[in-house]
């Protein structure tokens, strides 16, 4: 499996959104395969800070100079698209998310600031 993945920052924000790919079909379509037949499931999160708007002028610090963290899975939890969710399906989300957001915390404030 390889990772498709973009990412940008600049000053209104960062993001990262990622996609698991099969290494043969990104052989196949890399050879002019059909790429119609590729599935993403695009993940990923942004970060924006909190505050530093600008008016049109000088900037006013209006923000408690965090930051806001969105993060998205896209992910098969089960292959009837009316079916509840189990249990343990909905406890393995909440860790993915809870693993993911300490991950990008460490990422980006190392010293635990």
């Amino acid at each position: 499996m390889v990772v498709l993945q973009e990412n940008c920052t600049d000053v209104t924000g960062s993001y990262v959104v990622y996609a698991p790919v099969q290494i043969p079909t990104m052989h196949e379509i890399l050879n002019g395969g059909d790429s119609s037949r590729l599935t993403l499931l695009p993940s990923g999160f942004a970060i924006f800070p909190d505050g530093g708007i600008t008016n049109g002028g000088p900037i006013m610090n209006v923000g408690s100079g965090g930051s806001l963290v969105t993060v998205a899975f896209q992910i098969i939890v089960d292959s009837i698209p009316h079916a509840r969710l189990a249990l343990g399906s909905i406890t393995t989300v909440n860790t993915l998310i809870k693993n993911t957001v300490e991950r990008i915390k460490t990422a980006v404030m190392p010293n635990g600031i």
